[in-house]
């Protein structure tokens, strides 16, 4: 059930990630950006601000993060997807929208079945899932740092090599999360009653 709306009439979306060094984050602050959103931290505990809850709870769109590490999500996101039984058991998300991202160090590095896990848990949670929506750059003519250079349909990812630190993240990469911030929260708008 939607719950209002967050400042001038818009959408609130609210991004949800743990970040293990700083790739996510910067996705996370992307897709902020594009969406109006606030950042709700999973800490390198697993765990939610005090206030964590509350704030996804009234929250019209959940766009859910994590870096992809051996082929999943990282453990510190699972423990709060593991802790969100309590608002799937209430289906308190119900009829949400949410939306996922994740980056990883490898071109490929099977950050779609991270995706997939989000997708399911989006699902489990009876939500509404929003695609990219940014049309890929797939020509000879295209370039590392274009939106979408990486082709995903399902959500944002991002790719930085494994010696890159977060500030070397491809611009082409935090322009697709905004876009992608933007197009969360214009679907969330479309479905508030």
């Amino acid at each position: 059930m939607m719950t209002g709306t967050g400042p001038h009439g818009m959408a609130r979306v609210v991004v949800v990630y743990h970040s293990g060094y700083g790739h996510t984050q910067r996705m996370a602050n992307s897709i902020a950006e594009g969406a109006g959103a606030e950042l709700v931290v999973i800490d390198a505990e697993g765990n939610l601000p005090a206030d964590g809850w509350e704030t996804l709870g009234a929250a019209d769109a959940i766009v859910m993060g994590s870096p992809t590490y051996m082929g999943g999500v990282s453990w510190q996101f699972k423990k709060f997807a593991d802790a969100s039984s309590a608002p799937w058991y209430t289906q308190t998300w119900k009829d949400k929208i949410f939306a996922g991202f994740t980056t990883s160090a490898a071109l490929n590095g099977d950050k779609m079945s991270t995706l997939n896990y989000l997708f399911t848990l989006a699902m489990q949670h009876g939500g509404i899932w929003v695609s990219q929506g940014v049309m890929p750059s797939n020509s000879k003519s295209a370039q590392r740092n274009d939106a979408n250079y990486l082709g995903s349909y399902s959500g944002a990812i991002a790719q930085s090599p494994s010696d890159a630190g977060a500030s070397d993240m491809f611009a082409g990469d935090l322009e697709t999360a905004r876009r992608f911030g933007e197009r969360v929260a214009e679907v969330a708008r479309r479905f508030q009653r």
